[in-house]
């Protein structure tokens, strides 16, 4: 008989075998909201797919992401 699985915690590791985040994980790897998240992917400017109906993100597109913003000009306050 199959051990009940025990909901996952916010502090746990991300799978690293993951090819395919959802908007949602994405959003937890970044530690951004999850309406911030499906801004910036409908803006363009996370990298997704869509899967038939489902809306995913590159588990590469995330770091992708992120290097991109280290390399945008700082802005004026």
């Amino acid at each position: 008989m199959a051990e009940p699985r025990v909901p996952a915690n916010r502090h746990e590791q991300p799978d690293p075998s993951l090819v395919l985040l959802t908007v949602e994980e994405a959003a937890r790897r970044l530690r951004i909201g999850r309406t911030t998240c499906f801004r910036l992917v409908l803006a363009g400017e996370i990298e997704s797919v869509t899967v038939g109906r489902l809306r995913r993100v590159p588990a590469d597109a995330v770091p992708a992401y992120v290097t991109k913003l280290r390399h945008r000009p700082a802005q004026a306050a």
